[in-house]
């Protein structure tokens, strides 16, 4: 029987800490999923706005057909990143099964916002709301203060854009997307680039 050595507080507070200050960096260097679809979903926001807007095109709503594009894509990414990963910790796993969990519930609102225009009026609430979440729990588990305000700033959009017209609403998504994806994305970035 191996003799197992018995951690003291101090040493446990030290091996929790080293575990997410280990996720902080791995998220550090992932600030690419929170840039790739910060920028991705800020632009497909935008153009959708200029183009139900400002040219009244009947078929505005076809920019947000990047999406599955972009899973395609950062699912390539994330295969070739976990191939690297030696150690996984339960904050990567915590935070994997988080963004895992979000991306189904997007998916989700998709498939039940299809079901009727009128569906689509409220659509971004919710999303703002799951940005919100996302970015809020992942900020708390690696102890990223930007990304803790960027979800709380969201939290509090939610309830705004509920009281907008959808137009509005894709400006709104805009401004949530850029507080809580790419700002703190170019500070991980930035973060892990300074290590």
């Amino acid at each position: 029987m191996q003799n197992e050595k018995e951690f003291t507080a101090e040493e446990s507070l030290m091996l929790i800490q080293s575990m997410i200050d280990k996720t902080k960096n791995k998220f550090s260097d992932s600030s690419f999923y929170f840039l790739f679809w910060g920028w991705l979903v800020f632009a497909a926001c935008i153009t959708q706005f200029i183009l139900k807007v400002y040219f009244n095109y009947p078929y505005h709503y076809a920019v947000w057909w990047t999406m599955p594009i972009g899973g395609v894509i950062t699912g390539i990414y994330g295969s070739r990143q976990a191939r690297k990963e030696k150690v996984k910790t339960f904050v990567d796993e915590a935070t994997d099964y988080l963004w895992i969990a979000i991306a189904f519930s997007f998916i989700v609102l998709v498939i039940v916002n299809s079901a009727s225009v009128a569906n689509w009026q409220n659509a971004f609430t919710y999303y703002i709301l799951l940005y919100a979440i996302g970015t809020f729990v992942t900020g708390r588990l690696i102890k990223f203060k930007p990304l803790i305000i960027g979800g709380s700033i969201n939290f509090v959009l939610a309830i705004v854009c509920s009281r907008l017209s959808f137009d509005y609403q894709l400006l709104l998504g805009a401004a949530a997307i850029l507080i809580s994806y790419i700002i703190p994305g170019h500070l991980l970035r930035k973060q892990y680039q300074h290590h």
